[in-house]
């Protein structure tokens, strides 16, 4: 059965990651930096599963459960109800918030059992599974509620759930506290710049940095010798994701040889309808070599990158970056400029996509719609 998670993007979101690939393959990951994205996410979701004809499993990690969420449960429940008994889907959410609990109230749900820990809430389809449990992170969560959705039995990962647990409810008074606070910066600090959410490599990449931190914290090594490790744990997790590639050079730094696959990625960059190579939340730096690679080897003579806060940056090697970098009320050089998106923001690739295009490149005008194409023809 095909397995979709749904996470926060933060350490806990990243933790539920770890634990539930470490239980089950999961083909799809999409992370959720803010609780305003979720909507647009889970909306495209529903769309998705009430089109596809296997059934399949959505585990919604970490996410807070605002108005749009249980909205979203409640027509998933309506719709896999709707379906064959053989083809039903299943939703597994785990999530920690104590507001999911007044959300889902405010809804007309209410948990089948206020005493129990964790709570579950009913939403008359017993393939959809609802918890909430204020008293542990996500990442626990989905460590202490495996058997819904394990495939195997996994790893150890004891030592990454206790340090999750311990960060993100804040426990300083917890052994592990200081081992969550080491994977806290470990994790922001590799989250975003090497390589980008989007790419098939991303989670593998994050999670495999979190494990080998962790297995070290298992160790009992103290934050500030871990923190002399990271470069080189960096280095063997992206030796083993590079094994066989003909075309890495192991000389160079891990960004540098990151940038090379990625300027091959066909997910990381759709063409616009001018051949501009489009991306979305890349790192600044990461773009720069990325779209230096992409030109040189004639892949692209301009390439777009847009951040969630709508800011466009673009880059070419026929002076045209400052032409489309104007269209967004920007500037800069001829071959490096930047610009800003009208809506002031963005929440994916496809969502930059839709706002870029139609400026960028607009259609031509419609000249039947003019007031004188009626004239086009008359002879006086």
């Amino acid at each position: 059965m095909t397995v979709t998670q749904i996470t926060h993007h933060d350490l806990d979101g990243y933790g539920a990651v770890a634990i539930v690939g470490n239980h089950v393959d999961v083909a799809r990951v999409v992370h959720v930096p803010r609780y305003s994205d979720v909507g647009p996410v889970v909306e495209e979701e529903l769309k998705r599963l009430s089109k596809t004809d296997a059934s399949e499993t959505l585990i919604m990690t970490d996410l807070g459960l605002e108005p749009v969420a249980v909205k979203f449960l409640k027509s998933f429940a309506t719709m896999n109800r709707k379906r064959a008994e053989d083809a039903r889907h299943r939703l597994i959410v785990l999530d920690h918030h104590a507001s999911s609990i007044d959300q889902l109230r405010q809804h007309g749900v209410e948990p089948v059992d206020e005493t129990a820990s964790p709570k579950r809430f009913d939403f008359e389809d017993p393939g959809v599974v609802v918890l909430i449990d204020e008293t542990c992170c996500a990442t626990k969560m989905a460590h202490a509620n495996r058997a819904l959705y394990a495939a195997r039995e996994g790893e150890d990962l004891t030592a990454l759930v206790e340090a999750v647990d311990a960060l993100d409810l804040w426990k300083k008074e917890r052994p592990t506290f200081a081992g969550g606070l080491m994977l806290d910066e470990v994790f922001w600090d590799n989250v975003a710049n090497l390589v980008p959410v989007g790419h098939p490599w991303h989670d593998r990449f994050v999670v495999a940095l979190l494990r080998a931190v962790s297995g070290l914290i298992d160790e009992g090594l103290p934050p500030a010798e871990i923190e002399t490790r990271v470069a080189a744990l960096r280095r063997q997790v992206l030796d083993k994701l590079l094994e066989g590639e003909t075309e890495d050079d192991r000389t160079l730094t891990t960004r540098m040889r990151i940038a090379r696959v990625l300027a091959r990625s066909d997910v990381l960059f759709r063409p616009l309808s001018d051949g501009t190579l489009i991306s979305f939340g890349l790192d600044s730096g990461t773009f720069q070599r990325v779209s230096d690679l992409i030109m040189d080897r004639g892949g692209a003579k301009r390439v777009c990158n847009v951040q969630r806060t709508g800011s466009l940056s673009f880059r070419s090697n026929d002076e045209t970056a400052l032409d489309g970098a104007r269209k967004f009320r920007g500037g800069g050089h001829k071959d490096a400029a930047g610009g800003k998106l009208p809506a002031g923001s963005a929440f994916s690739l496809a969502d930059a996509i839709a706002q870029v295009e139609p400026i960028l490149n607009p259609p031509p005008p419609d000249r039947s719609a003019s007031p004188f194409a009626a004239l086009k023809d008359w002879k006086g």
